[in-house]
């Protein structure tokens, strides 16, 4: 399961929920206690009492019994991620903290066609969930011999995808991804792994990030799309970095439909261009014509979406 250079491609395997997931939405509970000193997972494909290892102002760390304690990298990382992103995108409930968990996974009857990794890859979940008891948590596992030892590749990637899926489908006060029908589970995470890494102080993951994407295509919309090449990376470096990230969900969160704090539809491609250009302050329709190719139906989408949407401007 080791990832060398395929950086971001392959972390689709094995992520068990992505931020598109909806379960019914339920009020949050508004008392913030103290993290527990264990944690009784009681969430699919996992079942294991996990222990606390480390805990600060941003995040509580736990631990399964096959871990080892002697990897403590992940303590400042994560913390520091988590900082970075309440400060970027606002907070998410009245918890201040991230919960994190990591497994060392165990792969059952390898080598054979029955093969099975338990607790592999990674799923998040947010405040809004009643099914992780109300927390922000990611909970990742890996199985490979020297996984976890070092904050590079796919052992820093994970989490920090993880924490990308609680952003995009549960800011600025609103559960749901109403984007996940067109990025799929990874597109966003690309740009957001990216901007994450540069900003606490992780360039040299960045820089790999970078270069990774510049050869990474997708089947859709359309076979040999350039998600974080030709759109992405143009609207983060053109127009305010993590601001516009941030700006997206936020526009979102005031103008698209939702009930009781959750979005109620999907968005469809013109939704998805009119909202990002909002964003960014510019029209992008000549770069999602470069990045996605266009079609009269995606025309009529657009200029229905700017007819619904008026207060969406640029």
């Amino acid at each position: 399961m080791k990832i060398d250079n395929k950086y971001f491609a392959l972390l689709l395997v094995g992520m068990l929920l992505s931020c598109g997931k909806t379960e019914e939405v339920e009020s949050t509970e508004k008392t913030v206690k103290e993290p527990t000193k264990q944690i009784q997972e009681h969430w699919p494909n996992h079942d294991l009492l996990v222990s606390q290892v480390y805990q600060d102002d941003n995040v509580a760390f736990y631990y399964d019994g096959k871990m080892d304690r002697a990897i403590t990298w992940p303590y400042k990382t994560m913390s520091d991620t988590w900082a970075y992103v309440r400060k970027t995108y606002g907070d998410f409930g009245e918890d201040k903290r991230l919960y994190v968990i990591f497994h060392k996974s165990e792969v059952l009857n390898k080598g054979t066609q029955f093969e099975k990794c338990i607790t592999c890859g990674g799923h998040p979940a947010s405040y809004w969930d009643a099914s992780h008891d109300f927390r922000n948590i990611i909970d990742c596992g890996l199985a490979g011999d020297h996984d976890w030892e070092n904050p590079t590749g796919q052992d820093i990637g994970i989490p920090i995808h993880e924490v990308g899926h609680i952003v995009c489908g549960a800011s600025h006060g609103v559960k749901g991804s109403p984007s996940d029908v067109l990025w799929g589970d990874s597109k966003f995470m690309e740009i957001f792994n990216y901007d994450v890494l540069k900003n606490i102080g992780r360039k040299d993951e960045a820089d790999r990030v970078y270069i990774q994407m510049q050869t990474t295509t997708d089947v859709f919309p359309r076979k040999g799309t350039y998600w974080f090449r030709d759109w992405f990376y143009p609207i983060y470096s053109k127009y305010g970095e993590a601001s516009v990230l941030n700006k997206y969900f936020a526009l979102l969160a005031k103008e698209f439909p939702k009930k009781n704090g959750e979005y109620t539809r999907n968005l469809n491609w013109g939704e998805f261009i009119h909202f990002w250009s909002g964003a960014a302050g510019a029209d992008l329709k000549e770069q999602a014509k470069l990045a996605f190719g266009w079609s009269s139906a995606w025309e009529a989408m657009l200029k229905n979406a700017k007819e619904d949407f008026p207060n969406v401007k640029y």
